[in-house]
């Protein structure tokens, strides 16, 4: 029996296929975004407590009501958002939420306007919810969004704005111009916007997060997605949030039903409990990541590598044609990935029509050791591709 045609179509992830090169390889995998450490002892502790002493059985498919009050309280203590528990569903990573939120939202030959390079994933949850790309690419290396950009991608049929900030693969953070025009867009267009914010504990340099859903006159057209994995480094533990006016949050519920229905509840107990924490955890955080990617970019530029700026995410990019390298992207993260045991993310994987050719990805939420055998790894491989 042959396969269904819109599964077999289904690309395999670029994180797949480089972290699959990287085992077969030995090398050290700069590709995938996730920390070698393993996460705060304590919500480890209390949720491995809570598999031995709490339910084990499925928790409300919107998610246990205690993580609903915290993300409603986290938010508003840190974010100046008014959230309220109706407006929340608890999912199985962000991901899910996003899906979910496509699913509720978008009608078979709505447009869906995206910024590229986008997370991978963005496109073919768009498509299989019955939606059309409309894509905006964002110009290397500063990615600045445009309000004419975007005003020339909305059309009669654009439902829905999709847009990540941070900015996962770029490393941008949208500054407070940005965000006005793209809520000003919004509203003129009477548009929904799903907001994927997993990375908005994760800015550098003194910047601000600035959430959509604060943003004026957006408080009903937002679904604010958020991460647990990212803010606490567990990206395994897949617990994500989906927030905004509970109008846009009960048909995206409904979808929830029916992809994970329920999120593991020890993981929720202790995603509760970190939520609560000061903020002085995460300024610590904060400054722990901006360490490393400090440390990794002095190391590269110091090799002889253009490292474009890292505003915010795990993430750092080479330019390439600045650092005096003639391959593409592609190219290049295969020759490092087989020759000399890095792996990193081509950044024309994130586009549908590449644009973005010379431009490579790397994870920095990695120790001093790693970074610094990966950086003179890379510096070989300068030399001997030059």
């Amino acid at each position: 029996m042959s396969a269904h045609p819109v599964f077999a179509d289904m690309p395999v992830t670029v994180f797949e296929t480089m972290s699959g090169l990287a085992r077969r390889h030995g090398a050290i995998n700069l590709g995938q975004g996730f920390p070698d450490a393993p996460g705060p002892e304590v919500l480890r502790r209390l949720a491995a407590e809570a598999v031995l002493n709490g339910s084990n059985q499925y928790p409300p498919s919107r998610g246990d009501p205690v993580l609903r009050e915290a993300v409603v309280e986290h938010y508003s203590r840190l974010q100046g958002v008014d959230l309220s528990f109706d407006g929340v569903v608890v999912t199985s990573g962000a991901t899910e939420a996003i899906a979910a939120a496509l699913l509720a939202h978008v009608r078979p030959g709505d447009e869906v306007v995206i910024f590229e390079p986008a997370y991978d994933a963005y496109r073919p949850l768009i498509e299989r919810a019955g939606g059309v790309v409309r894509a905006v690419t964002l110009q290397a290396s500063a990615w600045r969004l445009t309000e004419a950009a975007l005003e020339a991608a909305v059309g009669p049929r654009t439902r829905m704005v999709l847009v990540n900030n941070p900015l996962n693969p770029a490393a941008r953070v949208f500054d407070a111009e940005e965000i006005a025009a793209l809520a000003r867009i919004c509203i003129r267009h009477d548009l929904i916007v799903v907001r994927d914010e997993v990375w908005e504990h994760v800015v550098f340099d003194g910047r601000m997060h600035r959430t959509l859903l604060a943003a004026p006159g957006m408080a009903d057209r937002v679904v604010k997605i958020g991460s647990a994995g990212k803010m606490f480094g567990l990206t395994g533990w897949k617990v994500g949030f989906a927030c905004g006016s509970p109008d846009l949050i009960a048909p995206l519920a409904k979808a929830h039903q029916f992809l994970t229905f329920s999120t593991p509840p020890n993981l929720q107990t202790a995603v509760a409990a970190g939520l609560a924490w000061p903020v002085d955890w995460f300024d610590q955080m904060r400054s722990d990541l901006g360490r490393s990617r400090d440390r990794l970019a002095a190391a590269l530029t110091a090799e002889g590598y253009v490292v474009t700026p890292g505003e915010g995410t795990y993430f750092l990019c080479l330019d390439l044609a600045a650092s005096g390298l003639e391959l593409d992207d592609t190219s290049f993260c295969r020759r490092i990935v087989e020759a000399f045991g890095v792996a990193a993310i081509p950044l024309s994987a994130f586009e549908h029509d590449p644009v973005t050719r010379t431009v490579a990805r790397l994870c920095f939420a990695k120790s001093d050791a790693v970074l610094d055998e990966a950086s003179e790894r890379l510096g070989r491989a300068r030399r001997a591709l030059l």
